[in-house]
Parts: C-alpha cells; sequence; structure tokens
C-alpha cells in the first residue's frame, strides 16, 4: 500500500502533517457507522480509506460505486484476485476511477460484508420521470422525499450543483439534480441502516464528499431515523482545501494534477 502521505486535522483544529492521528482512528473504531468522503480520483483519499477500513475492521463496507446486484458478484473468492474481482464488477464500464485505487479498501477487510448502493443510470431516469418518492418505494416519507426542502436549503444545493457542473447547468435542470442527489443520499443511508442491522456494525461507507457532508448528506438522512445512533462523518480535501460541508474530521492528502473540467464550457463561451 502506498505510503499514507496525509494532512489530518479534527474539525476546527489545526492541521497536522503525518499519518491518520490516532485520535481519529480510535474515534473511527468506536462508532457504529464511519463514512468516509473521498475525490473519487484521489489516491490519496483511497489510500486513508483503507487504512481506517484496516484499522476498524467492519462487519460491512456499503459502496457508492457498486449496485446491490454488483455487490452480490463478490466473494471470498474473488475478492482475493483484484483483476478477478475488477472483471467480476464490471469496473472498466463503470465509469469509475481506476480499480487499482479502490482494491486497497475491500483487500483491508476480507471478511467484511459488501453492500452496494448505487443508483443505476436507468433508475435515475426513471427518478426523474417519475419523481424520487414513487422511485425510492414506500419508506420515501421515512427519509423526507417527499417534502420538498426548505427553500434555503434547496437554494443553497442548487447553487452547489451548478458550481460543480462549472455553472453551465440550465437553471431549470438544477431542481432535478438536487432531487437526484437527495435520492442518491437516501439510498446510501438505507443500505447503510440494512448492513447494520443485518451484521451488527461497525459499518463503513466509502463515498463522494458530497454524500458524506453531515449537515445534509448522509449522517442527515440517519440522523432523520435514528437519531441515537453515532454517526462519524469524515471528508478529504486535497492540499487542505475543498470538501464544503460539516464533518466530523477532515482529512487531506496532495491534489492531484487532472485537466481543468471546466475547460470544455469555456472553450464553448
Amino acid at each position: 500500500m502506498r505510503c499514507l502521505a496525509l494532512i489530518a486535522a479534527i474539525a476546527c483544529g489545526p492541521a497536522v502533517a503525518g499519518p491518520l492521528p490516532e485520535r481519529v482512528l480510535d474515534r473511527a473504531a468506536s462508532a457504529p457507522v464511519i463514512i468516509i468522503g473521498e475525490v473519487h480520483d484521489n489516491p490519496g483519499h483511497h489510500d486513508a480509506q483503507a487504512a481506517i477500513v484496516a484499522h476498524v475492521r467492519p462487519a460491512a463496507i456499503v459502496f457508492e460505486m457498486l449496485t446491490a446486484e454488483q455487490a452480490l458478484r463478490v466473494t471470498p473468492q474473488n475478492r482475493n484476485d483484484q483483476e478477478q474481482l475488477a472483471e467480476v464488477l464490471g469496473w472498466a464500464d463503470s465509469g469509475w476511477p481506476d480499480f487499482a485505487m479502490y482494491y486497497p479498501i475491500f483487500a483491508a477487510a476480507p471478511e467484511a460484508a459488501i453492500h452496494g448502493a448505487a443508483v443505476p443510470r436507468a433508475a435515475a431516469r426513471a427518478a426523474m420521470q417519475a419523481g424520487i418518492a414513487d422511485s425510492f418505494g414506500d419508506d420515501a416519507v421515512d427519509y423526507g422525499l417527499t417534502a420538498p426542502l426548505p427553500p434555503d436549503l434547496q437554494a443553497a444545493q442548487e447553487d452547489l450543483q451548478q458550481q460543480a457542473h462549472c455553472n453551465a447547468m440550465p437553471p431549470e435542470m438544477l431542481p432535478i439534480m438536487v432531487d437526484l442527489q437527495r435520492l442518491r443520499d437516501a439510498v446510501l443511508a438505507r443500505e447503510t441502516l440494512i448492513a447494520l442491522d443485518a451484521t451488527g456494525g461497525p459499518v463503513v461507507v466509502i463515498t463522494g464528499n458530497g454524500h458524506a457532508r453531515a449537515d445534509w448528506g448522509v449522517p442527515a438522512y440517519i440522523a432523520g431515523l435514528r437519531p441515537d445512533l453515532e454517526v462519524f462523518a469524515i471528508g478529504q480535501q486535497e492540499d487542505g482545501a475543498g470538501a464544503p460541508g460539516d464533518f466530523d474530521t477532515l482529512l487531506s492528502s496532495p491534489a492531484v494534477d487532472r485537466p481543468d473540467p471546466c475547460l470544455q464550457f469555456r472553450s464553448k463561451g
């Protein structure tokens, strides 16, 4: 595994260069649910996730990157072979970054049950037509999906979606994008609770920072259903910046050298 060249900080505290702090690992080991955010293509973020998983030894891991059907393909045999597992999961066609970054997370807890909480593209398209409540199912009310967001929260989430799409998203699409984000948050939360009830925990959730944030992401959905359940929300920054929102702890890795994702939009202007 790569060396963990990380800066870590407890929220509202100073950043500390070096390996993952013991207080972060100890807090993770004591929580029944640990949600670890990421910037998807940052290998340092995945190293941190693997290190936390190795320390916690969770009973279950929930992946945003896997559908429920894909998760069922993971067996004790194929999870011991990176290439075989990638092939079984169809990872090369999934659109996610290199599986070599994600595989150490599987390997760090070889006996953990694997759960998938991705919303497949077809399901997302159906939700855009039928609405997220109908797409989610009978417990949509429990997860708050039948009610609109408060106006200030709706506006904040639309603004974040616009920023994430390089300020090039047609305004009429923003409410739809927010709804899909809510749907994905709720699916992740539901699968996390299913995994917790099935195994007794602890459960680690591997997901993007936007879903991991405690103020309106997966932790908020879990809190609405089980307010007494401790959830440890970890966000991951690059060079000490990014990961907007509330987290219990922030970690940071060196930024990845990547093309400007907004360049294609500026070139069309």
